[in-house]
């Protein structure tokens, strides 16, 4: 898709939706970089390596749908927090990386889910809820396939991914501002 929407053709309230998605997976792109700088294990980095494809192609997608002046300014912020989510739970393990990529998919879902509602009633922008949908998809199924592998937590790993969920939560009410 090569939008050339304006931010004032965009209602705020979008431009902040999509400059969450921008420093989300912005995020994704550094958990995987962060992954692959910590783990030795090769069907971890196999998957880290295969996501971060795709992780790198929805940054291209968003970028391209967010017009510049509402982009994050946060986002060495976001790149440093995405590669400590990925490098820490790497130093633990391969079901800790999987969890980990489980509890993030399972928020991306819900965040992008709420933003294609929204978008459902705004006909003029069914080419970017389509867009978001894809998205979306793609990171449904990097949940399932991490969660596949990841087997059931223990106390600390819920905990951790509880911690994962809710920064998750928080950055994104932090991006729709900053």
């Amino acid at each position: 898709m090569s939008a050339v929407w304006t931010p004032a053709a965009m209602p705020a309230w979008l431009v902040g939706d999509l400059r969450s998605d921008q420093a989300g997976e912005t995020g994704a792109v550094w958990i995987y970089r962060g992954v692959l700088a910590v783990s030795r294990d090769r069907a971890v980095r196999a998957f880290a390596q295969r996501h971060l494809a795709t992780e790198q192609r929805h940054l291209g997608l968003i970028d391209t749908c967010l017009p510049a002046a509402g982009r994050s300014r946060l986002l060495p912020l976001w790149r440093v927090a995405g590669w400590l989510t990925g490098a820490l739970p790497a130093l633990v393990g391969p079901r800790a990386v999987y969890a980990t990529i489980a509890a993030v998919e399972t928020f991306v879902d819900r965040h992008y889910q709420d933003q294609i509602d929204r978008l459902a009633a705004e006909p003029a922008w069914a080419p970017l809820r389509e867009l978001l949908d894809s998205c979306r998809r793609d990171e449904v199924a990097h949940r399932d396939e991490a969660a596949a592998h990841a087997g059931p937590p223990g106390a600390l790993m819920r905990a951790w991914c509880g911690v994962v969920g809710a920064g998750s939560a928080a950055a994104v009410k932090v991006c729709r501002h900053v």
